[in-house]
């Protein structure tokens, strides 16, 4: 199957991403997850706020993009990201998450058509301890490896750096940050080398029945751009809520953001919407 397409007209990824939805929806349903009986909706909304929570889960977070690029057209980009905790005995976890991008990309110039296909995946491992009181906290490397399948969609060299998470649960709130930087390592015969940082502070407000108040920007920098056009600073928030089909919960969530700083030809708005499958232990 080719993934990667240009055109003018429909967006072809929508088959695709709708095929993932109910791959994963059907496969959990099959293997017949169960949530644990003791564990309420705000204690799995809790949970799903944790990037470093002992819990399997599988989101699939996607961003439209609008008024981006020289043409202010629209960018959609599918985040496809599963968390998998790895236990090290009693007292570490390391708790690894992939980034595979789902990218659907407006042409930069009039006429030319709108490019479909996979970005760059990314990988981290955080180390955390397990039984964490207090200040919650998870460090370790991100991987960045070249899988686009289209020259526009992504860099053809491999990227390593440090991330690391903190946060802290008191009662109803659940708020930390994530940061990491990633460097190219390798070389390429036609993209240029990068170095970017991203840093995505968190607040999340829970009411009972897990229902929650959240707002997750993620403010990136470009190190190699003109100062200009270095920053990506978002502001906004929205809600969320577990939903239950049958032994499995779900974490719905949508927030709205207006980028108040931003390159020249990035989006003025970015409205994200999730799904996340939870599987608890």
């Amino acid at each position: 199957m080719e993934l990667a397409s240009r055109s003018t007209g429909m967006d072809t990824t929508k088959p695709l991403k709708v095929a993932a939805l109910v791959a994963f929806f059907a496969l959990a349903s099959a293997l017949g997850w169960p949530a644990r009986a003791d564990q309420s909706n705000e204690a799995l909304a809790r949970a799903a706020q944790n990037p470093v929570a002992n819990l399997i889960s599988v989101p699939f977070q996607d961003n439209i993009n609008f008024n981006y690029g020289p043409e202010e057209k629209t960018q959609n980009v599918l985040n496809i990201q599963p968390v998998i905790p790895v236990s090290l005995g009693s007292d570490w976890n390391l708790i690894t998450r992939t980034i595979l991008p789902v990218i659907s990309q407006p042409g930069f110039f009039p006429g030319e058509g709108r490019t479909n296909g996979i970005g760059d995946t990314q990988f981290t491992a955080f180390l955390s301890p397990a039984k964490a009181e207090g200040l919650i906290w998870g460090a370790g490397p991100i991987l960045q490896l070249p899988t686009n399948n289209d020259k526009v969609l992504g860099n053809d060299r491999w990227g390593l750096g440090p991330s690391v998470v903190v946060l802290r649960i008191q009662g109803h709130w659940v708020y930390g940050a994530l940061a990491n930087n990633l460097w190219s390592v390798s070389s390429s015969h036609s993209d240029p080398s990068y170095n970017k940082f991203l840093l995505q502070p968190f607040i999340n407000y829970n009411f009972s029945d897990g229902l929650y108040l959240s707002s997750a920007p993620i403010i990136t920098a470009d190190w190699k751009a003109d100062s200009g056009d270095r920053w990506t600073v978002p502001l906004g928030g929205g809600v969320g809520k577990i939903v239950r089909f049958g032994k499995l919960p779900v974490n719905f969530q949508t927030q709205v953001f207006r980028n108040i700083e931003k390159p020249e030809f990035g989006p003025n708005w970015t409205w994200r919407l999730q799904a996340q499958l939870m599987f608890p232990k």
